[in-house]
């Protein structure tokens, strides 16, 4: 491939929604990284390495040829800016590793089941007692950032068309936290609206649960999706207390997602088709037709 037409598929790229994604997670990195230490740039530039070299070389043994590992990249960006940036530079890594893997682990027929940085987060969260700052999300840096971080949310959920997820989500979860503190003590929640968890709703929101491939694209799963994320974040935040409450609630929505798409092709209802479905999205159905023939997106 000559150097114009690198030059050309480079310019294409940056003009599609997961190359202004990642011009986007660049600028936030940028801004937030001068307060988090070297580690956060050893952990953002390993994880980014070493989880866009392993889908590539994935890639390269599917499609028998080199493909620029977009997806690996957004990947690791997102799980290295919600990870506390005082974390090892190889915790880092190893999760963003797990992620990459994770969506050809998990599958359905159309795509992953699961978002793949939000399932490995978690899975570190026990592997290796990881805890999350969000600091992706701008919450040590000037509150002008907080309307960057706003603006630039509401202009990628448009333009991956994922607007009322993120606005069902976000009403739904405000709401609960808010009726939650006129019934009961509102110390106990008071957090939520504060640094850096606003911060984290709305880079969650915007960034994280609007992933095109485990989220609907129909506007009325849109709003039914979004209020299951809010329902299950809150759930976990009162219940359990686990500081991955939000990435819970996105699981959750993967979850309702990946048996929407399954019932609409088999007309099973629950709960008759469970059986079915945990057999279609289980590790154990790699190597099959429909496996092979299914494409990658994250």
């Amino acid at each position: 491939m000559g150097l114009s037409a690198v030059k050309r598929r480079s310019k294409n790229f940056f003009k599609t929604p997961k190359g202004l994604l990642t011009i986007i997670l660049g600028v936030f990195a940028a801004m937030a990284l001068p307060g988090q230490g070297v580690g956060a740039v050893a952990g953002l530039a390993s994880a980014t390495l070493a989880a866009g070299l392993v889908d590539a070389l994935i890639l390269r043994g599917r499609k028998k040829a080199w493909e620029f590992p977009s997806g690996a990249v957004l990947t690791a960006m997102i799980v290295a800016m919600v990870l506390r940036a005082q974390e090892p530079w190889y915790v880092t890594t190893i999760t963003s590793v797990i992620a990459i893997l994770s969506k050809y682990v998990f599958r359905s027929r159309a795509a992953n089941v699961f978002n793949p940085a939000a399932l490995a987060i978690i899975a570190s969260f026990y592997l290796f007692h990881t805890g999350q700052s969000w600091w992706g999300a701008l919450t040590d840096v000037t509150p002008v950032a907080k309307l960057a971080l706003a603006a630039a949310g509401v202009y990628i959920a448009g333009r991956v068309n994922k607007m009322p997820l993120a606005l069902a989500f976000l009403g739904a979860y405000f709401a609960l936290f808010t009726g939650t503190a006129f019934v009961s003590s509102p110390l106990a929640v008071a957090e939520i609206f504060r640094t850096p968890d606003v911060e984290a709703a709305l880079y969650f929101a915007f960034i994280i649960l609007t992933d095109p491939p485990t989220s609907p694209a129909k506007y009325p799963d849109q709003i039914v999706c979004g209020l299951i994320v809010a329902v299950v974040s809150y759930a976990f935040f009162e219940l359990a207390g686990v500081v991955y409450y939000l990435l819970a609630g996105v699981l959750a929505g993967n979850v309702w997602e990946a048996w929407r798409r399954a019932n609409r092709r088999t007309g099973y209802t629950f709960p008759r088709g469970i059986g079915a479905f945990l057999r279609e999205i289980s590790p154990w159905r790699i190597g099959r037709a429909t496996y092979r023939g299914a494409a990658v997106d994250s």
